[in-house]
């Protein structure tokens, strides 16, 4: 398959951008990983969209609130820039949501908030549900942990 030129990059958060710390509710656990702001800023230099898509299942399991995850999510924008958007799927896996991944509706909504096409698009996390949710959406992977960095899919995005 030919993908078109990258337009817009999502993010999963938690193991992504952030060091994941479960079920966190607490803005002064937020920590980058290793190179984030400075890969986010060369994305953001390119002017492509960079959006976050998230499963906080903390919210529907009733670990956190709704306003926990919002200050845990500007604390991550204040250590790393601003966001074209935020797409989260607060319910707990049990509920069958339509927006929780692996399910490809956020990272729909995302591309169409951002008016690309789900092909234009490029996700990038680091666990299976990330993997399977850019497939069912039509969107291309990058998926990060022991081979592969944020900063060296950041680097990919940019060499494409």
């Amino acid at each position: 398959m030919t993908y078109p030129r990258v337009e817009a990059v999502l993010f999963d958060r938690d193991g992504t951008l952030v060091v994941d710390v479960p079920y966190n509710g607490d803005p002064e656990k937020v920590k980058p990983v290793d190179g984030a702001r400075a890969s986010l800023e060369r994305l953001r230099e390119a002017e492509l969209k960079l959006g976050v898509v998230s499963n906080q299942s903390g919210i529907g399991r009733g670990m956190i609130t709704y306003e926990q995850m919002e200050s845990v999510n500007d604390r991550l924008e204040a250590l790393l820039g601003r966001f074209d958007g935020w797409f989260i799927c607060p319910h707990a896996p049990e509920d069958d949501c339509e927006c929780r991944k692996p399910k490809p509706k956020l990272l729909l909504d995302a591309a169409e908030e951002f008016g690309v096409a789900p092909e234009a698009c490029v996700f990038v996390g680091d666990k299976d549900d990330d993997v399977q949710a850019a497939r069912n959406a039509g969107m291309r992977m990058l998926r990060i942990g022991a081979t592969r960095t944020l900063a060296q899919a950041c680097d990919e995005i940019l060499a494409r």
